[in-house]
């Protein structure tokens, strides 16, 4: 049978029990249809790069499958009965991935730096903010380069030399 990796997003006002639901009946129907899901993932809420029918977050789930066409058909089908879920997609693969997808490595390669301690992209790689880190020879803060100009430059003649006028 033809392999197929499948992700459907639910609106994230949904409860965790009702996305639990909803992946239980494809799950029976895929069964009941002669397929099989070899793995099946909840990746949580997730924001979404853009608002999808006034929703800015969604439930992502995801599941490797083992079945033929007409399950695919059919799941895709009820997904689009289902006012709960915004979006599907399924893809066909040569082979089903092994062990956790990428999403949850992700997850899990951030539980592991929370735990740690380590912490964010600001304390680790920029030292804090703008002004708070040490430029080595680039000078003090954000304006430092600009106030050394000035400072090295001979004051400015009186505005109506400059201008080409006499004063009056």
């Amino acid at each position: 049978m033809p392999l197929y990796e499948h992700v459907f997003m639910s609106r994230q006002d949904a409860s965790a029990q009702q996305v639990e639901e909803l992946t239980t009946h494809l799950k029976g129907v895929i069964e009941q249809m002669g397929g099989k899901i070899a793995k099946l993932e909840q990746w949580g809420v997730k924001s979404l790069s853009y608002r999808l029918r006034k929703n800015r977050k969604a439930h992502y789930t995801f599941m490797n499958l083992d079945a033929p066409p007409a399950v695919i058909n059919e799941i895709e089908r009820q997904e689009r009965l289902n006012e709960e879920v915004l979006r599907y997609l399924t893809v066909r693969v040569e082979e089903l991935e092994e062990g956790p997808s990428a999403m949850m490595r992700k997850v899990d390669r951030d539980r592991e730096r929370d735990e740690r301690g380590g912490g964010g992209f600001r304390d680790r790689d920029r030292g804090g903010f703008r002004g708070d880190r040490d430029r080595g020879d680039r000078g003090g803060g954000f304006r430092g380069d600009r106030d050394r100009d000035r400072d090295s430059r001979p004051p400015r003649e009186e505005a109506a030399v400059v201008a080409g006028g006499d004063g009056e």
